[in-house]
């Protein structure tokens, strides 16, 4: 009686809030298990990525005639040059003419002598080459360019150099280009991977790799006694992706021998290991075009494919034949060349090689068509073969890596600051449309939201849901709220970069407070995630979408469903540097769609990733074309306004963001 009265003397506050404390239910623990469910298999996710970007192959349509096609492949290497591959670069580092330095003389008794050099790819950035030069020259002779795939020893490779040495005693000029990566730039910083970094300043990275090897191309082609209607290219899996795409760019290439070094989208829809490279899957290439229309456009210029029955990396001969070849040979046909479109099947030792029966393949073809004694047969060398210290090149100690590149073009972006007044109204209109553009945003409905489970257990209900959208993917999530909660209660969506198995802090937190949860595994992350993700991230972003916008558009596709079926205020706490850019993006995008964002690890700028040189496929949704050029973190929370952005935990933050210029 004494307690009844003592409450009523205070007005009832007491009786509320001990029935707010009976929402009390939960600790970390206690929901760890429920959050532990997976809702989607990730075969399921990787099927629904499969039929979503099936729809973007585009098939070749033979033309009835040849000027149709030859005009038709004029604007093909024209788009893919200027509008993907140098987007973003400096127009005066693509012209620029070739800058080879030579650093020694190797003279040999074997009929050829063997220079090295340093060249330049972009300023501050060199690369090492070998030519592998006749000791006779009776007038012009041909030259092979020589592009190494993912070597340790670079081009000092056994096959490389016996190959060249071969081409050299046949009376051909060889060049063997390093490779970004390998051999001596196999700093840790030249991973292939660290290329998404030139993405997120806003230069595609292949323009980079593009760049890298046509200065090869400049430099035989000016040299005075190579006949330049004879240049030929050849290469192995990341040399033979570079033998395509440098053959149908650049129409100097007379002649090109690939050696299981591509496949097309189809192919790679299914087995996305094989094309699991930055600058293989480039941003935007397959949009339009894809490696069969690279083979396509050589036509009638001679070409041979070569790829390996077992291959134990990638291309398999049987898997992507009926695309690369058998696609394409009717373009060749067109100009009556049929044979000139050559094909071959390696069995022997038909692992991923470019051993003693490839080899001899490709000396017969360019015997062939670059007009060179008749001799198929491989000349001995086995004696001749160099260490990688004796073939050392010596590049400066302060080269740049593809980081430091990324960090010099980042100190040019041209962000500007957040206007004030009446200006910053056409700003934020100027800014959420770009952003729009960056991230080719298109906003999506949710058609189902599938109840998969539920539980009610110490006064706690749970609902599993998978969320089923109008673009054919899907994302999962688990509602958690006390059972005597508010029904009309505010809603939290939690995301965290561990998944929403890692969340049982934060949804504990916010269950306990009376609020309804739902802990969200978008596209790419936890539960939703197929298997290797970052390499089903790079085929959306060669198809021409990104990660980053199909993300957002399915964060605030729910937050739409949320309303439309409960119309509560609806908060996001994201957990984690990919988490938190994809929150702030949405609201940037829709600025009512939330009330408040609450970040914890706040990384405070994107400066971030290229400072603390961030794996690629730790966070592949951040690495997004022109990100960073045009945005940074303090923009996309202007453009989210009025939605409150509350950054937790600072120690991510960086001291003085955006303001250091990099050398």
């Amino acid at each position: 009686m004494r307690l009844l009265q003592a409450i009523s003397l205070i007005g009832g506050a007491l009786p509320l809030a001990l029935f707010g404390s009976l929402n009390a239910q939960t600790t970390a623990h206690s929901v760890e298990s429920v959050l532990e469910e997976r809702i989607q298999p990730p075969a399921v996710t990787a099927h629904q990525l499969q039929s979503y970007l099936a729809k973007r192959i585009t098939k070749l349509s033979l033309p009835n005639t040849q000027e149709k096609w030859s005009s038709e492949a004029a604007r093909i290497r024209k788009h893919v040059l200027e509008d993907l591959a140098f987007h973003g670069w400096p127009s005066d580092w693509v012209e620029a003419r070739p800058r080879f330095q030579q650093t020694e003389v190797m003279e040999t008794d074997k009929g050829y002598r063997l220079r090295k050099f340093r060249y330049e790819i972009v300023p501050g950035f060199e690369s090492a080459a070998l030519l592998y030069e006749p000791e006779k020259i009776n007038g012009k002779i041909p030259a092979i360019l020589n592009v190494i795939g993912h070597e340790v020893q670079g081009n000092a490779a056994e096959y490389e150099q016996k190959r060249c040495i071969n081409f050299a005693k046949r009376g051909v000029f060889a060049l063997s280009l390093s490779w970004v990566g390998f051999g001596e730039l196999a700093q840790p910083e030249n991973g292939h991977d660290y290329a998404a970094d030139l993405d997120l300043v806003g230069a595609n990275a292949l323009g980079f790799f593009y760049l890298s090897m046509r200065r090869g191309l400049d430099y035989l082609a000016s040299l005075p006694q190579v006949d330049v209607r004879r240049l030929g290219v050849t290469g192995l899996s990341g040399g033979g992706w570079q033998t395509t795409v440098l053959g149908a760019l650049d129409q100097r290439v007379a002649v090109s021998v690939e050696v299981a070094g591509i496949g097309a989208l189809e192919s790679n829809l299914l087995r996305p290991l094989d094309t699991d490279e930055i600058e293989e899957n480039a941003t935007d290439f397959a949009q339009k075009e894809d490696y069969p229309f690279l083979v396509a456009i050589r036509a009638p210029r001679p070409t041979l494919l070569i790829h390996n029955a077992e291959d134990d990396c990638c291309f398999r001969a049987a898997l992507v034949k009926p695309y690369i070849y058998d696609q394409v040979r009717p373009f060749f046909q067109l100009f009556g060349k049929d044979d000139d479109l050559g094909w071959y099947e390696n069995r022997d030792p038909g692992t991923h090689n470019y051993q003693l029966d490839n080899r001899q393949q490709a000396y017969d073809f360019f015997t062939k068509y670059l007009g060179l004694p008749l001799n198929a047969h491989e000349i001995p060398s086995d004696n001749e073969i160099r260490s990688a210290e004796q073939l050392k090149v010596g590049l400066p100690p302060q080269n740049l890596t593809i980081v430091g590149l990324a960090r010099k073009l980042a100190s040019q972006a041209p962000r500007t600051a957040i206007p004030t007044g009446s200006e910053r109204v056409l700003w934020i209109k100027s800014q959420r449309e770009r952003l729009n553009n960056v991230i080719r945003y298109a906003p999506l409905s949710v058609e189902n939201a599938w109840r998969t489970n539920n539980s009610k257990h110490l006064g706690l209900e749970t609902l599993s849901y998978r969320f089923d959208f109008s673009n054919g993917l899907s994302a999962t999530g688990i509602c958690l709220r006390a059972i005597r909660a508010l029904s009309n209660g505010p809603v939290t969506l939690v995301l965290a970069d561990a998944g929403y198995k890692g969340t049982g802090d934060i949804v504990s937190e916010h269950v306990n407070r009376g609020e309804k949860v739902l802990a969200l595994d978008l596209l790419f992350n936890g539960a939703t995630a197929p298997e290797n993700p970052a390499d089903w991230e790079m085929l959306v972003a060669t198809t021409g979408d990104r990660p980053l916008g199909l993300e957002a558009e399915q964060l605030l596709a729910i937050a739409e469903w949320l309303r439309k079926n409960e119309n509560h205020s609806i908060s996001v706490v994201a957990d984690g540097i990919r988490s938190q850019v994809i929150a702030v993006t949405s609201a940037a995008l829709e600025p009512t769609a939330f009330q408040a964002i609450e970040t914890r690890h706040w990384m405070g700028s994107l400066e971030y990733l290229l400072r603390n040189a961030v794996p690629f496929r730790s966070a592949p949704e951040l690495f997004c074309l022109d990100l960073y050029r045009y945005f940074d973190l303090k923009q996309l929370s202007a453009l989210a306004d009025p939605t409150e952005v509350k950054p937790v935990g600072l120690e991510f933050v960086l001291e003085k963001a955006n303001t250091k210029k990099y050398e």
